[in-house]
């Protein structure tokens, strides 16, 4: 991913490539199926998320709580839409809160929710979240196991008042396996398919390098990053 400046029509072929591919990859599922683009713009620089949103993308995704806060301020005078994709530490919940994103998209256990649910109760404050889930079952990996992610998304919902549950989100295997890539999506979209009627609206799938066998398998959002950063 390039961390300099980039060109107006550098951004824009990258951007234009990136919307078409989602499109061609939106509609081999179903013409009327919507993918939401996050731009995953961590290292890059703030000229290009200007840039970007200039040329109309409007949602934007820090992985630190550090660095979203950096960006948001930064960048306050846009109408942008900011998403927290990294993992969560708890020594950082009060600072998250305060800076209100769009949606946190890693919340990955109960602890965490509880944990999070009594600051938001303390501040007076609501949040956004998506249940993150570990379909590919790697330890390297946040989120909960496939078979405990419904009961846990349940739980989450009634006993965190604080916490608006939206869906889920997950990361797909770490191989160049394309059959066990396509496995950990489809794992998530079963799982979110099952929590329609607990409120799931939203299946959080697919980075730069997989993000169209993951619309393909079903995902409505999409974190793209080095993708739209490069050079050539």
């Amino acid at each position: 991913m390039a961390n300099g400046i980039l060109s107006r029509e550098v951004l824009a072929r990258n951007l234009d490539e990136v919307i078409q591919r989602i499109e061609r990859a939106r509609i081999k599922v179903d013409e009327h199926h919507i993918v939401k683009l996050v731009v995953v713009s961590k290292y890059t620089a703030l000229e290009n998320i200007a840039t970007l949103y200039d040329l109309g993308q409007r949602a934007f995704g820090e992985n630190q709580v550090q660095l979203l806060g950096e960006r948001m301020e930064a960048l306050k005078d846009l109408p942008l839409e900011w998403h927290m994709i990294g993992r969560l530490q708890k020594n950082k919940i009060n600072k998250l809160i305060d800076l209100d994103p769009f949606l946190l998209h890693s919340l990955d256990s109960l602890e965490l929710a509880e944990a999070l649910d009594k600051r938001l109760a303390a501040k007076e404050k609501t949040m956004e979240c998506l249940l993150q889930i570990n379909s590919a079952r790697e330890e390297s990996k946040a989120g909960v196991a496939p078979e405990e992610a419904e009961e846990t998304y349940r739980r989450i919902a009634e006993a965190c008042p604080r916490i608006h549950l939206r869906g889920v989100m997950t990361i797909g295997a770490h191989t160049e396996d394309r059959n066990r890539i396509r496995r950990s999506f489809e794992t998530t979209r079963e799982i979110f398919d099952r929590l329609r009627g607990d409120g799931a609206e939203i299946c959080s799938m697919g980075m730069s390098g997989d993000f169209e066998l993951a619309i393909e398998c079903g995902s409505n959002m999409v974190r793209i990053g080095s993708a739209l950063f490069r050079e050539a």
